[in-house]
């Protein structure tokens, strides 16, 4: 009965394709009777005498096909009388996570630091909120998004680990503008009920009243987690140095519990310090929040997704088609295996399927270091810029990062033409980034490594054009000291044989003699020439290749200069977070005052 009250089609329409059928099998039927001419000539009662067997296995023959198109009709109709379970909805819950950025989280009273700890701590908490949107906060002097809320909690997984009190535009601590902001976050959402998760080291007392009044102005519940010890300790900044006050004395802030805790208590949350085990996140993650039976039985609606059961009809088709396997027969199956044709599984639900965004799968992509993939995947042209960038496709970053008129965009684009070594195209883009944002320090530290490896290659262009010059004047010189001692001795050759022919005419006796003397006399000036000379060529050899070792040895230094200059130049990828993060801060400081209570750490 059960089966009977829930048996359906989910494609009904298919069914009107039965009346296709009976005619086609009818005009089939039709045309086989008629098919003989010479029935015409026999009388009609003696041709039904006649073909009377023949017409009954003719009818037989054609209930097969008919019997194969009603199975394949209501297969494509899809039969159904048993649903899927299926989720009406994801389940509504809005969760915002806060962490404190202050310097009072490079506190050591636990091991590395309080910033660590947290880090970590908040992991394991994206790890259990498995469900939902998440989004991301922190705070120092004042309150900045990081992520807004997401159901992918591994892109903020990967954010963790670049926040750091040396990221926040302005110092302090005002956990009064992270809650406001989380509230808004909240609320922009459409989320009427959900959960604040708040990471910190303590708070004043001036701070009790500003989140008293946000606890009652706001249906959330505040969840706090604890970082640090009662006991406190120093504050060891990165560079090594203690934090401390306007006296000189040294800073140790202490976890303010009893604070913290009535905070949460008076936000309906709960209240746990960090530990080394999940206790602290299984005390303060509290299950969705219940109202009376009827919104619970509305958590565990279904949807309209059935289960399809027309493939199972086709199982038994295939021993009719089987029956019909002979010449000729099948083609009478052609129109209804064309019906056969297998459609898309329907579903009532047509939002069923939630996909993430090309920007978070290039993120990911990114993240994975596979920055070829991440560069085609991105629709942002700025993070297209950056995976171009990351991959050594300067010339691509440059396009991408191009499309761009911020002073963000200015920054990379100096950034990419700095790699393709072209610099005062790189010195331009990064003054009309100061001219944008003059705060941008970053900015003005690559504009001066880059002033630096423009004069270093001038130095080097001017090096080797002295350097040829002087090689070019060399050649000159010994070119023309060899001409000059060519001549010189064809000078002295023919001075040499008139003298023999006078001695000849005048003494013929001693003519030998006189010879021999002349030609001793030759040859002791020519190996002189020859001992000469070889002393003089052997210096200017080893010079030659002296010289040619110290420029290949300055270019190779020259070269490895120019790389560690253009391995400083910055390409943070999170740097379009902080340099957003202070626009964002300069902005405010123009347009409102700051509300809620702030100290130095």
């Amino acid at each position: 009965m059960i089966i009977m009250a829930d048996f359906h089609f989910i494609r009904p329409w298919w069914l009107l394709a039965t009346v296709g059928l009976i005619i086609t099998l009818y005009l089939l039927k039709k045309h086989n009777v008629n098919q003989s001419g010479w029935q015409k000539l026999i009388p009609k009662h003696l041709a039904n005498v006649l073909i009377e067997g023949k017409q009954s296995a003719k009818g037989l023959s054609l209930t097969i096909p008919f019997l194969i198109g009603l199975l394949a009709i209501v297969a494509l109709a899809g039969p159904t009388w048993k649903k899927l379970p299926q989720p009406v909805y994801q389940l509504a819950r809005g969760s915002v996570l806060i962490m404190d950025m202050s310097y009072s989280m490079y506190a050591t009273d636990i091991s590395p630091n309080r910033l660590t700890r947290a880090r970590y701590k908040a992991i394991d908490l994206l790890e259990k909120l498995n469900e939902g949107e998440i989004g991301l906060i922190a705070y120092a002097g004042d309150a900045f998004t990081i992520s807004p809320l997401t159901e992918d909690i591994n892109n903020i997984e990967l954010l963790l680990p670049s926040l750091s009190p040396d990221l926040m535009p302005a110092l302090g601590s005002n956990p009064y503008a992270a809650l406001a902001l989380a509230s808004d976050m909240l609320k922009n959402a459409g989320h009427v009920e959900g959960d604040v998760y708040w990471f910190t080291d303590g708070i004043d007392q001036e701070d009790v009243q500003d989140l008293t009044n946000w606890v009652r102005e706001n249906p959330y519940r505040l969840n706090i987690m604890g970082i640090g010890t009662t006991a406190g300790a120093p504050i060891k900044l990165p560079n090594g140095q203690l934090l401390k006050d306007d006296s000189g004395a040294i800073v140790v802030p202490k976890l303010s519990e009893n604070l913290l805790s009535t905070v949460a208590a008076q936000g309906k949350g709960q209240y746990a310090r960090m530990v080394n085990s999940n206790q602290d996140i299984d005390t303060i993650v509290l299950p969705p929040i219940k109202h009376d039976a009827e919104s619970n039985n509305e958590s565990s609606q279904t949807g309209d997704q059935w289960q399809e059961f027309g493939p199972y009809l086709v199982l038994l088709m295939l021993p009719l088609v089987l029956l019909y396997f002979r010449r000729g027969k099948l083609l009478t199956l052609v129109p209804i295996l064309f019906l056969m044709t297998p459609s898309k599984p329907v579903y009532a639900d047509f939002w069923q399927n939630l996909w993430q965004t090309k920007d978070q799968q290039g993120q990911a992509l990114y993240n994975a270091k596979d920055y070829e993939k991440a560069a085609n995947t991105f629709e942002d042209p700025m993070w297209q810029g950056s995976a171009h960038y990351q991959a050594g496709n300067y010339q691509a970053a440059l396009d991408a990062f191009s499309k761009g008129h911020d002073a963000d965009a200015l920054f990379n684009q100096g950034n990419a033409l700095a790699k393709l070594q072209q610099f005062d195209e790189a010195l331009a883009a990064y003054d009309k980034a100061l001219e944008l944002n003059p705060e941008l320090q970053d900015a003005k530290e690559n504009k001066a490594l880059v002033e630096q490896l423009k004069q270093q290659q001038e130095q080097q262009q001017n090096q080797d054009n002295q350097q040829n010059k002087d090689q070019n004047q060399q050649e000159e010189n010994n070119e023309q000291q060899s001409d000059q001692n060519q001549q010189q001795e064809q000078e002295k050759n023919q001075q040499q044989s008139e003298d023999q022919q006078e001695q000849n005419k005048e003494q013929q006796q001693q003519a030998a003699q006189d010879q021999q003397k002349e030609q001793e006399q030759e040859q002791n000036p020519e190996q002189e020439n020859q001992a000469q000379e070889k002393p003089e060529q052997q210096p200017e050899q080893q010079q030659e290749q002296q010289a040619k070792a110290a420029k290949a040895q300055q270019e190779q230094e020259m070269e490895q200069k120019h790389q560690q200059l253009l391995n400083k130049v910055t390409d943070d990828p999170y740097l379009l977070l902080r340099n957003k993060m202070q626009l964002e801060y300069q902005k405010r400081r123009q347009n409102r005052t700051s509300v809620g209570a702030q100290k130095k750490w």
